[in-house]
């Protein structure tokens, strides 16, 4: 059998997404889709079993295409450094980019530094700064293990993705799916004008509230960043603690 040709090579194979999201054939789903619930369910069990000791993670997301000498690049890698020391885990999409710089710093300051990547067209390979690594076939199932494995967001500066990661924590949040964790936009110049726009637009026309914008925090310090998340978490455990008290104040009634 003759060998690929390079142009052959570079042509985007289908990935498992793309298969599930065709519109189906007449008899495809007795064939196909009908199995491919045991894959998607073997991923969400692979992901609680590898993921299931992490409980102090907090995700950092950002662009693929940002370059070591970019500011930002060294902003989140300090910013992940910060973290590790006060004993958080970096988790990110385990790629180039923002996703290495902060896998970088986590891991050259001995923290833990986990990578969830994805199964693209064009390969994405793994940053070499992993002292975990997760592949996944299904973004649904990876935006999961974000969610669920997280104490809090930190979004650097990026495109359709970053921003994909950041409404849908936000939409969340906002619907008590989730706890109110702190999520977390680094780079006032590259995020005002969303948030100006939010204001300008999707808050007067009562799109939303003024309690929707307080889910957000802005910052260009890393140090800051960090102290978002600790206070975060200093007011969780106060929650909890007065959740308990409540329930057995009821109890004794």
């Amino acid at each position: 059998m003759d060998k690929p040709t390079e142009a052959e090579q570079r042509l985007p194979h289908p990935t498992q997404d793309e298969q599930l999201l065709e519109s189906p054939r007449s008899d495809e789903f007795t064939h196909t889709d009908t199995w491919r619930v045991f894959r998607i369910m073997g991923e969400f069990v692979e992901g609680f079993d590898e993921l299931a000791s992490l409980t102090r993670g907090i995700s950092i997301f950002g662009s693929a295409r940002t370059k070591p000498d970019d500011p930002y690049y060294k902003a989140a890698e300090e910013t992940a450094a910060l973290l590790a020391h006060e004993g958080f885990v970096v988790i990110t999409g385990g790629g180039p980019g923002m996703m290495e710089a902060a896998n970088k710093g986590a891991f050259e300051a001995g923290g833990l530094s986990v990578g969830c990547n994805i199964e693209l067209p064009f390969e994405q390979g793994a940053n070499p700064y992993l002292t975990r690594s997760l592949t996944f076939r299904y973004f649904f199932v990876r935006k999961m293990m974000f969610v669920k494995y997280s104490l809090g967001f930190i979004i650097f500066p990026g495109g359709f993705g970053t921003l994909d990661e950041l409404f849908e924590a936000l939409t969340l949040i906002q619907t008590h799916k989730i706890r109110n964790f702190p999520v977390v936009l680094f780079g006032t110049q590259y995020w005002g004008g969303l948030l100006n726009w939010i204001q300008d637009f999707a808050l007067k026309e009562g799109k939303v509230s003024e309690q929707d914008l307080k889910l957000l925090h802005m910052t260009d310090s890393p140090s800051e960043v960090v102290q978002i998340v600790v206070n975060s978490q200093s007011s969780l455990r106060g929650l909890d603690k007065g959740l308990v008290d409540d329930y057995r104040e009821l109890e004794t009634r």
